[in-house]
């Protein structure tokens, strides 16, 4: 005689599986933390901070 499968709960197990699945190749597609975005735009300021420190002229602010 073969097992007793309650279809009810293998339909959860299989959705579930769906899910995290979905949830890993999103994981891989947007990867970054949270800390690793923040690292990136405070380096990226620290860059541009230092690029306009070197400027000979400064930019002429357009008046409103």
């Amino acid at each position: 005689m073969g097992e007793i499968v309650n279809l009810r709960r293998a339909r959860k197990i299989r959705e579930k599986r769906a899910e995290e699945a979905e949830a890993q190749a999103n994981r891989v597609a947007f990867g970054r933390t949270k800390a690793e975005r923040e690292l990136g735009e405070a380096a990226a300021r620290l860059e541009s901070g230092k690029l306009d420190a070197h400027r000979l002229e400064k930019p002429e602010s357009t008046p409103k």
